[in-house]
């Protein structure tokens, strides 16, 4: 670290900025930083646990024959394992030569059983809750401290906010001044020794990874509490109205998830499920069909539902059958494919079909970034996201290191303010515009702004100007 005696009278805008800028680039390090790590860490264990190794044995491997089993024959060899339990959801198979997986709900919890569809042989029984995923899961979404408006839904939300602020502040103090080129700005420059070096490759790597970042912040934003359940989700989920006029339940999609895990599509999570017990609807199955899994998987299969999709029984006496192919839940590669229907219990028709196609704009925005986010759209997508979470750690490890090589033994090390610095109008239009837009962070930004205003001008202040 160098440092140069430099008058604040004499200091030009740009550095008084500068340092400004660099202050609250800090501070948002600093709160974000750990998050950022705990994020990145636990997404690169959910991809090994969704996109490579699936914990349910999706993707174990059977020799295919001649003829399936009927579906109700593999959740029979399913529910005969767990006496008393009841069948919870049937998930075909991804392709021929991979199993079905059954859901099994019984009272002390629910047990996912992948079954061999040729000869129900049973590959692999588990309990749904309590894998690597469901773990890592917890502490990607709310640090084990509760969902829907916990605490840790709440620190969560902040920090992504606040990571909007470490981009932004971050990309001013990347930009090239001084004769810097750009060219050189985006590479580390190797030659460097000490806190130089680290600073570089701080610089570079976060400057390209930067728009990556930020979606997904935003992305991921989409699942908490705040702007994502009461602000964006309240505003792009999918109109009841549409379901033509057939009776509605209480419950809502979102009913239909389990633990922390997302199995609805996120535009469909607040809306309306409709009930079954009327005679609307459209025809789907013939009249006189009883409507069992075995008729309502063919149904799905005539519909066009190919591959891997999933059928849920209806959960009570007013409940629907629902076949469903969403990203989210891992049944395709291609987001735009999802669809969901429900069917009447007793009559057997159809009472709502949604497809990407019926989302609203922000709907089908999100369907595809949360596919991206989550590493559902193919190897490549596993691979770049991979490559992502590490560069995001290395982000931080660099960051981390700057610090304790600039900060002074004993102190916290913030950069300080020129003296007698007055906020400039731009700094403030941007904390206000960050601020509105994301409502928790601009809690903290306000919650910041106050203490920092508070402290004495001793310990904020500085006639020096490290480099």
């Amino acid at each position: 670290m160098s440092s140069i005696l430099m008058p604040q009278q004499d200091a030009v805008a740009n550095t008084r900025l500068y340092r400004a800028v660099w202050r609250w680039h800090f501070y948002a390090g600093l709160f974000v930083v750990p998050f950022l790590l705990a994020l990145a860490l636990s997404g690169l264990a959910i991809l090994w646990f969704t996109g490579v190794a699936p914990e349910y044995g999706d993707w174990l491997k059977v020799t295919p024959q001649a003829q399936q089993l009927a579906p109700s024959a593999q959740a029979d060899r399913a529910i005969a394992a767990h006496p008393g339990g009841t069948l919870g959801k049937f998930i075909a198979p991804w392709g021929p030569d991979n199993p079905s997986i059954v859901q099994v709900n019984l009272p002390d919890g629910i047990r996912m059983v992948a079954v061999d569809p040729y000869s129900g042989t049973i590959l692999r029984d588990r309990p749904q809750a309590g894998t690597w995923n469901d773990f890592f899961t917890h502490i990607h979404g709310e640090l084990f401290m509760g969902t829907d408006g916990g605490p840790g839904d709440f620190l969560i939300e902040i920090a992504a906010s606040l990571g909007i602020i470490l981009i932004v502040t971050g990309i001013y103090l990347w930009w090239p001044r001084n004769g810097r080129s750009f060219g050189a700005a985006l590479f580390p420059q190797v030659s460097l020794k000490g806190r130089a070096l680290w600073k570089s490759l701080h610089e570079s790597i976060g400057i390209w990874i930067a728009v990556i970042l930020l979606f997904f912040l935003v992305s991921g934003m989409a699942w908490t509490g705040v702007w994502g359940g009461k602000l964006v989700q309240a505003w792009s989920n999918f109109p009841a109205e549409k379901w033509d006029a057939v009776p509605l339940s209480d419950e809502r999609h979102a009913s239909m998830n389990h633990g922390a895990t997302h199995e609805v599509p996120w535009t469909l999570e607040q809306t309306l499920i409709p009930e079954s017990g009327s005679a609307a609807g459209i025809t789907g199955l013939p009249m006189g069909t009883p409507v069992v899994l075995d008729s309502v998987y063919a149904l799905g299969r005539a519909l066009g539902f190919s591959g891997r999709f999933q059928i849920q029984p209806p959960a009570d006496a007013k409940g629907v059958w629902t076949l469903s192919r969403d990203s989210a839940s891992y049944d395709s590669t291609t987001p735009t494919a999802d669809r969901t229907v429900h069917i009447d219990q007793y009559m057997g028709n159809i009472l709502a079909d949604v497809t990407y196609a019926d989302y609203p704009v922000l709907g089908k925005a999100m369907a595809v970034g949360i596919a991206l986010h989550e590493g559902q759209l193919g190897w490549w997508n596993v691979a770049l996201n991979a490559l992502f979470c590490l560069s995001v750690v290395t982000l931080c490890v660099t960051g981390i290191v700057m610090w304790w090589k600039r900060r002074p033994a004993g102190e916290l090390g913030a950069p300080r303010y020129p003296r007698d610095y007055r906020l400039t109008l731009g700094v403030a239009v941007i904390a206000v515009l960050i601020g509105c837009a994301f409502p928790l962070g601009g809690l903290a930004i306000a919650a910041f702004a106050m203490t920092d205003f508070l402290l004495p001008k001793s310990v904020k202040e500085a006639g020096q100007h490290s480099l």
